[in-house]
């Protein structure tokens, strides 16, 4: 037989029991979140790395370096007056002197394979012309027999020993004249380069 206090008792534990187990069940839920919030922060989720690719440094001529180069020159008319093509390349020392000032500057800072044109001034080439390394001889003496002509080239010995290479530009009955000016002082000069080694 049911009592009032058997009915109370029994709905009393019933709820108990309801109680105990939602605690556990929070109790359960709070166990998981706090694992799987534990493993994100001790076990980064692997990211995929993208690396970061970059050009290779492009090898570019500086003073000291020895480099050969292909080149046509051209006066203002456009006219050749000297190229590598279908020759070996031109070899040289960037500042030693070897060349003319502007032909070195200009291949300074050129990159591996690059072509480019520079125009040198005469004053950075073979020097303004000068009217001073005019001279007229005597024919007689000219060694005998020589027959001299217009543009030819002729060696003299100047004073100080050196040897000196002039050209004729006037022939007469008694005299000739010469010209110690290197052909190509006074003149602007167009130069195309391409940097083909770096040695």
């Amino acid at each position: 037989m049911q009592t009032d206090i058997d009915k109370g008792g029994c709905g009393n534990m019933k709820g108990r029991t309801i109680a105990g187990l939602l605690a556990l069940t929070a109790l359960i839920v709070a166990v998981i979140v706090a694992g799987c919030v534990e493993n994100d922060v001790s076990t980064p989720s692997p990211t995929s790395a993208t690396p970061t690719l970059t050009p290779a440094p492009t090898a570019t001529a500086k003073e000291g370096d020895t480099v050969k180069v292909h080149y046509t020159g051209t006066l203002e008319d456009g006219s050749v007056f000297d190229t590598s093509v279908e020759r070996e390349p031109l070899q040289f020392t960037i500042g030693e002197g070897q060349l003319i000032p502007g032909f070195e500057q200009g291949v300074i800072g050129m990159k591996l394979g690059e072509s480019k044109t520079i125009t040198i001034p005469a004053d950075q080439a073979y020097g303004p012309y000068n009217v001073g390394l005019v001279g007229v001889v005597e024919r007689d003496h000219l060694p005998a027999g020589m027959e001299p002509e217009v543009g030819q080239q002729l060696q003299t010995t100047q004073a100080n020993g050196q040897i000196a290479v002039v050209t004729v530009i006037n022939v007469s009955e008694s005299t000739v004249t010469v010209d110690a000016n290197h052909r190509l002082a006074g003149k602007d000069l167009t130069f195309e380069i391409q940097l083909v080694e770096i040695i």
